[in-house]
């Protein structure tokens, strides 16, 4: 069973005497949430994130509800004397899995990565953009509960930008919860279950008439049997549901959850028929 993160009064300072970078931060992740931070630089952002992925302790209040959890960073240490393969298949071992099934799940990860050339390539011959990938891959192979993104698109080519929205979708469908930040409010826009910003060492969630501006939506026509509930999965997923006849449902779902939308649908016993798939005004 998955349970809620939460941080109490939370505070975290540099040096006993030092300022604080956070104070009083009262905050949940219930799995199954995408949680988006913003603030500028040096307002405390990257320590939040450090605080949530348990990397940093706090200085005063509580964490608790500790999920199993995944971090990325925005930067890379390259300098392990290990190949990419070899680290990645480590890693996988120290979470638990078997060497043959961490080996499996790090060719996956770096497949989908477009990396998977790198695996014999020692980490610190990689490029940034190829280190970033090992990051990212060393996150996701072990399926956390809680997914902690600092600017983990940074350096990643399209293709990977792509697959990592994809990753974050899957894993919030399945329940998993994601905390990022990122430089571009188009990434990953109206996704957000919850949007926060970093100030004066504060957390403040952001109100509804504060929109993050989306890109264009994806309208997706399917049919099932008459009477017949859509998963919950699907209902995760998607922004919107109507059902426009007995059996016939129409979603939207943001243009980065679509791959996942189709995948689950496909994928459920029994299947549902996918009739279409159209940018909203052409759903027609």
């Amino acid at each position: 069973m998955r349970h809620e993160l939460r941080l109490d009064g939370v505070g975290r300072r540099y040096g006993i005497r030092g300022p604080w970078v956070l104070r009083g931060v009262d905050l949940g992740v219930e799995p199954g949430t995408l949680v988006r931070v913003e603030g500028g630089n040096g307002s405390g952002k990257s320590t939040l994130l450090r605080v949530l992925a348990g990397i940093d302790a706090p200085d005063e209040g509580r964490v608790g509800g500790r999920p199993r959890t995944a971090y990325v960073p925005e930067r890379f240490p390259p300098t392990l004397p290990f190949t990419a393969g070899q680290y990645l298949t480590h890693l996988g071992a120290v979470h638990g899995l078997s060497r043959r099934a961490a080996a499996r799940a790090a060719g996956r990860w770096l497949e989908r990565l477009g990396a998977a050339g790198h695996a014999g390539t020692p980490l610190a011959r990689l490029s940034k953009g190829s280190s970033q990938k090992v990051a990212v891959a060393q996150a996701l192979l072990a399926e956390p509960e809680l997914l902690v993104l600092d600017e983990a698109w940074t350096g990643l080519d399209a293709d990977a930008r792509a697959e990592l929205e994809r990753a974050v979708a899957e894993l919030t469908a399945s329940g998993g919860a994601v905390v990022l930040v990122d430089h571009d409010p188009r990434r990953l826009a109206g996704a957000a279950d919850a949007t926060y910003t970093v100030r004066d060492g504060t957390l403040r969630r952001r109100t509804a008439n504060a929109p993050v501006p989306a890109g264009p939506p994806v309208a997706v026509r399917v049919r099932g049997a008459a009477g017949r509930a859509l998963p919950a999965d699907v209902l995760r997923i998607v922004a919107s549901a109507e059902e426009t006849a007995p059996g016939a449902h129409l979603l939207t779902v943001p243009a980065s959850h679509s791959d996942v939308l189709l995948r689950t649908l496909l994928t459920a016993d029994p299947s549902w028929h996918v009739v279409g798939v159209h940018a909203p005004e052409d759903h027609r």
